[in-house]
């Protein structure tokens, strides 16, 4: 089921779409929680048609509740002035949903929200996981031009959920460009990103590892074993175990048979 650009598949993001639109036909204040990432403004955004304003910027927020009738305030939390905001609230009677990943008081809660929605981490959303990895390819296919056939970068996908929706979006992107890269690119890419790093007297030791990482992964999920890696990399097998080891920390541990 998906009523709005907020995915909701799993239990706890169908209950929270139930709330924002019972809240559609509700002229209440609510409040939105939940970490950076899980679709707290995406949700804002379908219970009220809205101007949408940062809290970190209070003169713009209170600016804004003289002249509109409903608003999104992001980031709540970090309003500050939150004495004045009741008073303009109440003068203009202004409807406010607002969305926070910080933390509030009971007490401030109670005093501007009729209704809160706790919106879960998508690792707790493991059936919306798939859903918004299909949308975040359909704005890849619309940026890119990109062909339905250039879907297999998603075959040995590893979603990046640290920062929910901001994280898992970006590794979607990223995995997509990595497999659309041609030497040139990788290329200009290492050249670029070197440039930056250069100058310290020991660049070649320090950087080393840009080249060798990649290399001893893919030649894992080749190969599987340090004999057939060292063989097919003309490499004494003792030499690539002494890379493996220095490079450890890179490696997450996969280069130990």
């Amino acid at each position: 089921m998906d009523h709005t650009n907020f995915i909701a598949r799993s239990r706890a993001s169908l209950e929270a779409l139930k709330s924002a639109n019972l809240l559609k036909s509700l002229n209440i204040n609510a409040l939105i929680l939940g970490e950076q990432g899980v679709g707290k403004t995406t949700l804002a955004t379908h219970i009220v048609q809205a101007p949408i304003v940062a809290g970190e910027h209070a003169h713009e927020v209170l600016k804004a509740v003289e002249s509109n009738s409903k608003l999104i305030i992001k980031n709540f939390d970090k309003l500050g002035q939150f004495h004045l905001l009741k008073e303009l609230l109440a003068k203009h009677n202004t409807r406010i949903i607002a969305t926070t990943s910080g933390v509030l008081s009971d007490a401030l809660v109670d005093e501007f929200f009729s209704l809160k929605i706790t919106l879960t981490p998508l690792r707790e959303r493991p059936e919306d996981i798939n859903p918004l990895i299909d949308k975040f390819f359909l704005e890849i296919r619309k940026v890119f031009n990109a062909d339905e056939k250039q879907r297999v970068f998603l075959k040995d996908f590893v979603p990046d959920l640290s920062e929910n929706g901001y994280s898992l979006r970006r590794s979607v992107y990223t995995t997509f460009l990595a497999s659309s890269f041609g030497e040139n690119e990788i290329l200009l890419m290492m050249q670029n990103y070197l440039k930056k790093k250069i100058g310290t007297g020991n660049d070649y030791r320090d950087l080393l590892y840009l080249f060798d990482v990649p290399l001893i992964k893919a030649g894992h999920d080749a190969f599987g074993s340090q004999l057939a890696m060292a063989e097919k990399f003309g490499l004494n097998r003792n030499t690539l175990r002494k890379k493996i080891s220095e490079y450890g920390h890179y490696l997450e541990g996969k280069e130990k048979k």
